[in-house]
C-alpha cells in the first residue's frame, strides 16, 4: 500500500492506519519492509513520541521478530528501529565496547534468552541445593547482563521464559528439583522480584502461551531446523507485548474506559424494563457476566483507570441504577463523566474528553451495539473500540488481551484517582455556584506542595513526564536514572508539585526541571495535569521557580516550547507569564524573563515546601 509512497506525514498516517488491521506474520513483514524503505531509520517529525532503538539479545534465531516489535510500536504512534545481536553473542556483545551494541546506542535492550539456554544448569539428577544454587547462577547472570545493557543508558525489557520444555515426572514435577522445565517455572516465579529490584521490565511470554496454549507459540520442529523458539505466526504477538511495554514507559497507554450502559453493564433496557427488570447479579449466568464486567471495570478504577458512562438514556433513568440497584459495583463516585442522553455517541465521547482534559486518544469505549462500534470507529478514529464477541462474559478478557491498560508501575495517585476526579466533580459544582471566579480560587483554600525530585516520589516523577502531552512545553522524556542525575546535579532543580484543596488530595500534579546555563536557569521541561488549569497554578509555579532560579544565582529565565501535534494549549504559555521571545534554538521557541525586576504573582495559592 505504501509502494511509492515519499516520506512524511501522509505516509506515516497510513502505514498506522495499516496497523491497526488484523495483520498477519506475511502481512506484518510487508508492512514492516514498506517501512524500511519509506522512512528507514528516521522517524517522521512531530510525532509527539520518543524515536526508539531497539536491541534484542538472545541465543535463538530472533529476526523474524523485528518487524513486527517495528509494526506494534507503529500502532502506538512510535518509530521503532530494531536490530539483532549475533545468535548466542549476547553476553560477549554487552561486554565489548567495540562491539555493534555500543556503536547502535540503543534505548531499550531487550534481553530473549530461549529456554534451553536458561535451563542449561539444570539437570534431574540434581538435589535440591544444587538445583536451588544453579538457580541463583542463572538469576546472577542475568543481573550482569541488566546492568551492563544500563550502562549504555538504556532501558532494559527481560523476556520470561517461555514453557517449552517437556516434563519429566509430569504433574508433581516441582518434586524433581533439577528438572528442565521445574527450573524454568521457578526462574520464572523469581523474575517479577528480581527484575522490580534491579527497574526491569519484563516480556511475560509464559503468562501469555498459557492463555493461548504452547502450541501456539512453540513448534519443535521449527526449534530442530531453524532455531525459532517463537514460531514465525505467534510473531505479530510478540511485537505487540514488546511494544505495549515500550508505549507505557511512554505514557502511550489508555487512560479511560467509556462504558456503555444497557446490554453492556447490565441485561436489558432500563428505560423500557424498569429499574427491577434488568439482568444483574448472582443466579442468572447472564446476570454474572455483567457483574463480571463491572468487577473488571472497578478493578482497573483501583489501579488508576478513568471511569466514564456514555450511553443513549435518559439521566435520571440511567442515574437510578448506579445509585439504587442493590447489585450494581459501580457507583456514582466510581464515575468521573457521566453522559446520559440522546445526542449522538461520538459528540458526547469528544465531551467527556473536554470534561477530564484527556485526549480522544486516551479514550476506549465499550459498547455492546455494532452499529454504535462502527460509528465512533469512523468519527473517531483514535478511540480504541474492541470489537465484542456476543456473549459478556467473554469481555472482561477482550479488554485484558487487548493491552489497552498497559502499564509498568502503579502509584500513588493512580490509587487515588477516582477520588480526584470525583473532587474535580465537586469543584465543578462550586465553580456553577460561584458568580466570582477570585471568590471562587479562594474558597477551593489551595495549596501548592513542593519538594525537589526524591526518590519516594521517582515512579510518579518519571510517569507524569512520560505520559503528559497536552501541558507539556516540550515533551522531553525522561529514564528513572535521568531523573536522578537531575536531583544529584547541583547546577539543576527538579520540582516536583502537589495541589490540595478543601475537595481532597489532587496528587503531584506538575514537574519543572531547570539547568543553570551561564548567568540563566534553562528550564528544560514544564508540565501540569489539565485538571489542574485555571486555577493559578501556573502563576504560583511561576513564582516558585524565580525563587530556584535565584538560589542558582541566575539573573534570567529561558523558557523553551517544542511544538507537537498535541501541545498547542501551551503556544503562549511563556508571553502568558510575562517572557519576551529570544531567538529560536532549532526546532525550540525560546523566551526570556529577567529577575531582576520580578514580582511576585499574587494568586489564592498557598506555596508550602513538602
Amino acid at each position: 500500500a505504501l509502494r511509492g509512497a515519499a516520506p512524511g506525514g501522509g505516509a506515516w498516517v497510513e502505514a498506522a492506519s495499516l496497523a491497526e488491521t488484523a495483520l498477519d506474520f506475511a502481512r506484518t513483514n510487508a508492512l514492516a519492509e514498506a517501512l524500511e524503505r519509506v522512512f528507514g531509520t528516521e522517524a517522521p517529525p512531530g510525532l509527539g513520541t520518543a524515536p526508539e532503538r531497539l536491541a534484542v539479545l538472545g541465543s535463538s534465531t530472533l529476526a523474524h521478530l523485528l518487524g513486527a516489535i517495528r509494526v506494534a510500536a507503529l500502532r502506538r504512534g512510535i518509530a521503532l528501529t530494531a536490530r539483532e545481536g549475533g545468535y548466542g553473542q549476547a553476553m560477549q556483545e554487552l561486554l565489548d565496547p567495540r562491539s555493534w551494541l555500543a556503536a547502535f546506542r540503543p534505548t531499550t535492550v531487550l534481553l530473549a534468552f530461549d529456554a534451553r539456554r536458561l535451563a542449561r544448569g539444570a539437570s534431574p539428577a540434581m538435589t535440591e541445593a544444587e538445583a536451588e544454587a544453579a538457580l541463583d547462577a542463572a538469576c546472577d547472570e542475568l543481573r550482569q547482563c541488566w546492568r551492563l545493557a544500563r550502562e549504555s543508558g538504556a532501558r532494559v525489557l527481560q523476556q520470561t521464559a517461555l514453557p517449552c520444555l517437556p516434563p519429566l515426572l509430569g504433574a508433581n514435577e516441582h518434586r524433581l528439583p533439577g528438572s528442565p522445565a521445574g527450573f524454568l517455572a521457578r526462574l520464572n516465579a523469581r523474575l517479577p522480584v528480581l527484575t522490580e529490584a534491579e527497574g526491569v521490565d519484563l516480556v511475560a511470554l509464559d503468562a501469555r502461551a498459557a492463555l493461548d496454549g504452547l502450541a501456539a507459540w512453540h513448534d519443535p520442529a521449527l526449534w530442530h531446523r531453524a532455531k525459532q523458539e517463537v514460531r514465525p505466526q505467534a510473531a505479530p504477538l510478540y511485537g505487540e507485548l514488546v511494544a505495549r511495554v515500550l508505549a507505557a514507559r511512554q505514557g502511550r497507554s489508555r487512560k479511560c474506559l467509556v462504558l456503555d450502559c444497557d446490554n453492556t453493564l447490565w441485561g436489558g433496557v432500563i428505560g423500557d424494563d424498569g429499574l427491577e427488570g434488568i439482568v444483574l447479579g448472582e443466579g442468572s449466568a447472564e446476570g454474572e457476566a455483567f457483574l463480571a464486567v463491572q468487577r473488571h471495570a472497578l478493578a482497573l478504577s483501583e489501579r488508576g483507570v478513568i471511569l466514564a458512562v456514555c450511553s443513549k438514556n435518559e439521566e435520571r433513568v440511567a442515574m437510578a441504577a448506579f445509585e439504587r440497584h442493590p447489585e450494581m459495583l459501580l457507583r456514582p463516585r466510581q464515575i468521573a463523566a457521566f453522559a446520559a442522553n440522546w445526542t449522538d455517541k461520538p459528540a458526547n465521547l469528544r465531551a467527556i474528553a473536554e470534561e477530564l482534559s484527556i485526549g480522544l486518544d486516551s479514550l476506549v469505549f465499550l459498547d455492546d451495539n455494532p452499529f454504535e462500534r462502527a460509528l465512533v470507529r469512523r468519527e473517531l478514529p483514535m478511540v480504541a473500540v474492541p470489537e465484542l464477541p456476543e456473549d459478556p462474559a467473554l469481555w472482561p478478557r477482550t479488554l485484558a488481551d487487548a493491552g489497552y491498560f498497559e502499564g509498568v508501575a502503579v502509584t500513588a495517585e493512580d490509587r487515588a484517582r477516582a477520588a480526584q476526579y470525583q473532587g474535580n466533580r465537586d469543584r465543578a459544582t462550586l465553580r456553577a455556584q460561584a458568580t466570582d471566579l477570585g471568590a471562587y480560587l479562594r474558597e477551593l483554600e489551595m495549596r501548592l506542595l513542593w519538594s525537589r525530585f526524591d526518590r519516594a516520589g521517582l515512579p510518579r516523577i518519571v510517569q507524569l513526564i512520560n505520559k503528559t502531552n497536552q501541558f507539556n512545553l516540550t515533551t522531553r522524556r525522561y529514564t528513572d536514572a535521568e531523573a536522578v542525575a537531575v536531583a544529584e546535579d547541583p547546577a539543576a532543580f527538579g520540582l516536583q508539585l502537589r495541589m490540595l484543596d478543601r475537595f481532597g488530595d489532587n496528587g503531584v500534579i506538575g514537574i519543572v526541571i531547570g539547568r543553570r546555563q551561564g548567568d540563566a536557569v534553562r528550564l528544560d521541561t514544564w508540565l501540569m495535569s489539565c485538571r489542574v488549569l485555571g486555577r493559578q497554578v501556573e502563576e504560583a509555579t511561576l513564582n516558585l521557580v524565580v525563587e530556584q532560579a535565584r538560589a542558582l544565582g541566575a539573573a534570567r529565565l529561558i523558557g523553551e516550547y517544542r511544538p507537537t501535534p498535541k501541545n498547542g494549549m501551551v503556544a503562549e504559555h511563556y508571553p502568558r507569564l510575562g517572557f519576551a521571545p529570544l531567538a529560536s534554538d532549532g526546532d525550540a521557541m525560546l523566551h526570556v524573563l529577567e529577575l531582576a525586576g520580578y514580582v511576585p504573582r499574587e494568586t489564592a495559592i498557598r506555596l508550602e515546601a513538602a
